[in-house]
């Protein structure tokens, strides 16, 4: 989900869309299980993708469920027309800003909101409003990130050990500040608004680098765009480490390193409509 505006909105779109394909394609298998896990009784005839992004959960969930019409739902043109290239025209493409009026979404019987709750600026709304989409029964899957993926071990790099954890505590305390909902307890949330939380599941994800060809490129354009955020709050010497790993034809970038991972978590919310 994009909410960039103004003159940076173009290079922002493609930074973020960098990202989005390469976590889509790092982190494919642990998708695909968060799909098959839902609890669905019988394919879904009409799915929504809210915030949409590129199409990771979009064509996921085609995946399993193919002969489902899929909605895919973003405010980003850029990122809608990557996942309709990707997607083959089998997809309906929706942009909007879902912070102010709602288009017509149909009747889903299965909402998908993946790392775009936390943007919303009234998110408790937002789950209001998917609680009015869905029909009785109805199933809401929410996946929400906790926070920012982990490439580095934590003695790297070998001249500012631990600087992806002062990296991240820089990050946390900006995020804090500008997208507060970021890492909350969604399961009273969606109580309130009228959901059964069904079942709730934390997915673990370490994948090495030799498990995977993109894991230098995803550290790459993960870590550049964490730079941008904490460049003012990181000391001198922590900044030229961090540019140091960024460097392409650096001997120890991150591109030319053996010691690389991809840790993190995701939490997700089976959450259905309640019958009258």
């Amino acid at each position: 989900m994009t909410h960039a505006h103004g003159s940076h909105r173009h290079g922002h779109d493609h930074d973020q869309a960098e990202i989005l394909d390469l976590d889509a394609e790092v982190l494919a298998e642990h998708l695909a299980s968060i799909v098959a896990w839902l609890p669905v009784p019988a394919a879904p005839r009409a799915i929504v993708d809210l915030g949409s992004g590129t199409g990771a959960g979009t064509l996921a969930l085609l995946a399993r469920f193919p002969d489902a019409r899929v909605t895919a739902v973003d405010a980003s043109p850029a990122h809608l027309r990557r996942l309709a290239e990707k997607a083959g025209g089998g997809v309906r493409i929706v942009e909007a800003d879902l912070d102010h009026d709602w288009p017509d979404l149909g009747a889903p019987e299965l909402v998908w909101a993946s790392a775009s709750l936390h943007h919303m600026a009234d998110p408790d709304a937002t789950l209001r409003r998917v609680h009015d989409l869905l029909p009785p029964g109805g199933l809401f899957a929410l996946v929400e990130l906790d926070g920012f993926p982990r490439f580095l071990p934590p003695d790297a790099p070998a001249d500012r050990p631990g600087l992806e954890d002062r990296a991240h505590a820089a990050s946390e305390r900006h995020h804090a500040e500008h997208v507060p909902h970021r890492g909350a307890d969604w399961g009273p949330r969606l109580a309130a608004a009228g959901f059964t939380v069904e079942a709730e599941r934390t997915v673990t994800v370490n994948i090495e680098k030799a498990a995977s060809a993109s894991v230098g490129r995803y550290a790459l354009s993960s870590l550049r765009r964490l730079r941008t955020t904490v460049e003012d709050a990181l000391s001198p010497d922590d900044l030229a480490a961090l540019d140091r790993l960024l460097d392409p034809d650096d001997p120890d970038g991150l591109l030319r390193r053996d010691d690389l991972s991809v840790r993190t978590e995701r939490r997700v919310w089976a959450a259905r409509r309640n019958r009258p």
